[in-house]
Formats: structure tokens, sequence, C-alpha cells
């Protein structure tokens, strides 16, 4: 199968996550497919050369990914614009990639310029670049990996799947169920402290929940970043760090931080949870969370005392 990687308004920032793949590695899926062009791992040929070729029907595409946002202004390729290239592309692919929130959403590009989207979507505005009714020759729209990068496992899914002839079910958003049907709050080591509403007094600790005063997206953010796990060893959670949601269309936002209040009460709450729910539970877990979970983990002054001796 052929494969073609463009960046658009980009980073680079998921090229450089999914060259960190480990099981399988970067070198060992790309070598299941015949690579057209990617620009950071391929000098055989020249971008123009390789674009000219597909279409010229000179190639055939069976993957075409791209990397980063698009809009009016970029580069020109064979005398022909980015957006203009991009769009004949699709409609030769099997299948489309839109790889990061950039190329899915627009998001940061998108937000410093109206005419910049995503290939499918601006934000939640369906449409994007190749419009709303958009499929390639296998019938799916563009398959949207968000992320701001993307876990190079979950593009290793897709590729995955899409080299075995399986299907790939989607959410409404493009992306696939297998990656996006969890929250960033499933398998976070945290949740025993979110359940018993035990909050964590500064950032960078193992003990406490991030949610109600550190602005975690967690219980909001759809992604398997706590289950699959960043280099197979951490997520933002388990190092002391709030989710700050880059799997969304509304990322970056304002006050990664902080968690706004309105009555006392967080501004926006876990998906599905009402406010009379979250406040009865709330106040109920607090009164009887248990006092192992007020205290810290790992007594420091006697783990000091015990190394000195």
């Amino acid at each position: 199968m052929k494969l073609l990687w463009l960046q658009g308004l980009s980073c680079s920032g998921n090229t450089q996550s999914f060259l960190c793949a480990e099981n399988p590695s970067a070198h060992e899926i790309l070598s299941s497919f015949e690579v057209l062009f990617h620009p950071a791992i391929t000098w055989e040929r020249s971008e123009e050369e390789a674009v000219k070729g597909v279409l010229a029907g000179k190639e055939e595409l069976d993957i075409f990914i791209l990397e980063g946002a698009v809009g009016p202004k970029l580069r020109k390729i064979g005398g022909k614009s980015f957006a203009e290239v991009v769009k004949k592309l699709s409609t030769k692919a099997r299948y489309v990639i839109a790889l990061g929130n950039c190329a899915v959403f627009g998001n940061i590009p998108a937000k410093a310029d109206e005419s910049v989207s995503g290939l499918q979507f601006r934000f939640l505005r369906v449409g994007g670049l190749l419009g709303k009714g958009f499929r390639t020759k296998e019938g799916y729209p563009v398959i949207n990996i968000s992320g701001c990068p993307a876990h190079p496992s979950w593009l290793t899914y897709v590729l995955n799947q899409i080299r075995r002839g399986r299907r790939i079910a989607l959410d409404e958003l493009g992306r696939p169920l297998e990656i996006y049907s969890y929250l960033t709050h499933h398998g976070c080591i945290r949740n025993e402290y979110f359940e018993w509403k035990v909050e964590a007094e500064e950032l960078g600790r193992k003990e406490g929940c991030l949610f109600y005063h550190f602005g975690c997206r967690g219980p909001m953010t759809h992604s398997s970043c706590n289950r699959i796990l960043w280099n197979g060893v951490s997520s933002k959670t388990r190092a002391g760090m709030p989710c700050v949601g880059c799997t969304e269309y509304d990322f970056p936002r304002e006050g990664f931080f902080k968690t706004k209040h309105v009555m006392n009460l967080p501004e926006e709450l876990p998906l599905g949870v009402g406010k009379r729910a979250y406040i009865l539970i709330s106040g109920v877990a607090k009164s009887f969370a248990p006092e192992r979970l007020k205290g810290r983990l790992i007594d420091e002054s006697r783990e000091k005392g015990s190394q000195q001796g």
C-alpha cells in the first residue's frame, strides 16, 4: 500500500510524536507501506515529484495523511496552491487521515486566521476544506486523529486496521471509537481522589485530584492517555499535571491550570453529571473520605531519615 504524508500549518509535533512510537516502532509500521513522501524521513524524491506522480496518475495512492491546518497563504506545490493539492490528493486516496488537532479542527492556526481550517472541520463546524459530504473511495469521511500531538499508538492503530482490511468505527467527529470513546479520566490513578473529592494542594504531587482547583480536563476529554501511556511510562495526570484537553476542538483555551467556578461549583462538570447530582455526591464524598487519602503517599521525612541512616 502506498502512503503520502504532507504538512500544512504545523509545528511538526505529530511527526515527532510518531517517530517515538514503540511496539511497534515507526520504522516497523512504515516498512509495511511504500512511503511516497514524508517531509522528515524520505529523501529519494521531493515533495513536488511525489505529488505530481500521484496527480498525474503515475502512482496509486492508498493513504493520504495531512499534518497541520490548511489555509490559502500556504506554499504552492508544482504551481498549484497547497489547498488545491490537498483537495486533489484527497479525491484520489482510498483513506484520508487528518493527524493532530490542527489538521482535524484547525485549532491554533485557525484561531488567528478565519480562512484557516482542518480537513473536514473548523472547530466544531462541519465542512472544513473538503466539505461536509466528502467521502473517500472506501466510503470514509476524513479519519480524524486529534491531539496536540496525537499519541503515536493512535496512528499505529489506524494504519494497522487499514493494512489488515478491517473497518474503523468512527464517532460523530470522525475519530476512531476504539481510541476516543474513552475519557482521559478512565485509567487515571487519581480517580479515587476524584471520587472522594480529595483535592490536590499543589501541582507535581502524587496525591489529590486536579479537577476542582487546577483545571484538569480529564473528565471531559476524549482520549486514551491513561490507558495507553506515553512512551509506555506516564501521562500528564500521573506526573502531577492536569489534562489540558488537547484532543478537543476548543484546545488551547485560557487558564490551563485553574478551574473556573460559579457559586462554588466548577463551571464545567464531568460529562453526563448534572449540577444537583454533583452537589449531592460531593457533599457526601467529602464527609466520608478515607483518612488514608488525606496524607502523603510517601512520608518524605521518614524516607530521608532512612537514607541518612
